[in-house]
């Protein structure tokens, strides 16, 4: 029988951090431009995260029916492991996709932006054929790109424009930080698991580009979001105060670029978390400031 513990790990709480904070940063923005909307903001955070928890179950059920999981390096998935039916897990990612669609009509009809209606089905659909359809991009390498897209410009300037009902060029600097690290946590899962992907016939971005060209795309990722905080601070200054995960950040692309392997990925893992969180939080407040 399927726990309450075991669904909460198939959610991967850990990684909920890359959809809480777009919307943060978004709504920041938001404030900065005197359109704060506590409703919207409220929704626009449902959204993102009943999403992201449908796309995790999504993946977790494809992943296991095809067998890509079942030699994986990485934390134990509902369906590989047998510690749930494929069916219960597909429906548990249906029902949060059903969830992140009422909630996105809420928002809209608040907001008055209808057509982001369009937008949130085509992330819907994104979030199912990254691996549930015949043809799952995700195992053709464009994994990264969508991540970034939705995790970073979608979710931040959407969340912005439903409140402010405007951008600014510095939100879309600011979402490009936020999404590069969302890029960074799923390019640890790939070049861990390069060799088992490899086999099962997944080419991820990481199977595709070798080694060590994914792991100085990883470097990339972590330290360019540095250079985005220092872009917004053009606009506002306190935007720096996102610079001081410069060192931790470097620490890691180092240490990915040594060659890190076993455990140090779960690690890296967690310190990415840890970073990322921060880093959203700093560029909100200095925005704010």
């Amino acid at each position: 029988m399927t726990t309450t513990a075991d669904w909460i790990a198939g959610a991967r709480p850990r990684t909920l951090w890359t959809g809480a904070v777009p919307v943060i940063v978004g709504t920041a923005a938001a404030i900065a431009e005197d359109g704060f909307g506590f409703l919207a903001a409220v929704l626009a955070l449902g959204v993102a995260l009943a999403l992201q928890i449908g796309s995790n179950y999504a993946n977790d059920y494809a992943d296991g029916v095809r067998g890509t999981d079942v030699d994986r390096i990485g934390p134990e998935r509902l369906v590989a492991s047998g510690k749930a039916l494929p069916s219960s897990v597909k429906r548990a990612a249906y029902l949060a996709f059903a969830a992140g669609a009422l909630l996105g009509l809420a928002l809209v009809a608040v907001s008055g932006v209808w057509w982001l209606l369009a937008v949130g089905a085509v992330a819907i659909v994104a979030a199912w054929t990254y691996t549930g359809s015949s043809r799952p991009y995700g195992y053709d390498g464009w994994g990264e790109v969508s991540v970034f897209v939705f995790f970073g410009p979608v979710a931040t300037i959407g969340t912005m424009l439903t409140q402010a009902g405007h951008v600014t060029w510095w939100a879309w600097v600011a979402s490009a930080g936020v999404g590069l690290y969302a890029v960074a946590l799923l390019l640890i899962n790939n070049i861990r698991d390069l060799a088992t992907d490899a086999l099962a016939g997944k080419r991820t971005l990481a199977v595709k580009i070798g080694e060590l060209r994914a792991r100085q795309l990883f470097a990339a990722t972590v330290t360019i979001p540095v250079g985005c905080a220092v872009v917004v601070a053009f606009a506002h200054p306190w935007a720096l105060l996102a610079t001081m995960v410069a060192l931790p950040s470097v620490v890691i692309a180092l240490g990915m670029r040594m060659g890190a392997s076993g455990a140090n990925f779960a690690v890296m893992f967690r310190g990415i978390g840890i970073v990322g969180l921060v880093y959203g939080l700093l560029l909100s407040v200095g925005i704010l400031i």
